[in-house]
């Protein structure tokens, strides 16, 4: 069974592979850079890029040339393997705020509006029994 990763050296297909990871497409990048999407195309079709070029590119994709230029789809899963594990105790699902808290808070709001709008009715009750 042949794997899909590119050849060490082939920078284009790491761009291209970066740019599909970033969920972004040939022509957003194109915009980018101020160049067709054809251009992209040829420039994700080739092994080599000229560096003024690859630092653009780089830029537009949020990283460093360097990081391009060694960037491992291997070395990606090798890291989320090594880091996610399907352990309740390594996963972190606690909440920001007391989820009780928030209910009793808004429990005291609605009390006190309640309270506010019985008073405002002792006080019509109060006008009508005068008149």
């Amino acid at each position: 069974m042949e794997t899909t990763t590119p050849p060490a050296s082939h920078i284009g297909k790491k761009i291209s592979r970066i740019r599909e990871l970033r969920g972004m497409k040939q022509e957003s990048l194109a915009l980018e850079l101020g160049l067709s999407q054809q251009m992209v195309s040829k420039i994700e079709s080739s092994e080599e890029v000229e560096a003024e070029l690859l630092d653009k590119i780089a830029k537009a994709l949020g990283l460093s040339a360097e990081a391009v230029r060694n960037f491992s789809e291997e070395a990606i899963f090798n890291i989320i393997g090594n880091t996610y594990h399907d352990n309740s105790a390594s996963l972190n699902y606690q909440c920001s705020f007391n989820p009780i808290d928030k209910i009793v808070a808004l429990y005291d709001e609605k009390v006190e509006l309640l309270q506010r709008l019985l008073q405002s009715e002792r006080e019509k009750n109060e006008i009508l029994k005068g008149k």
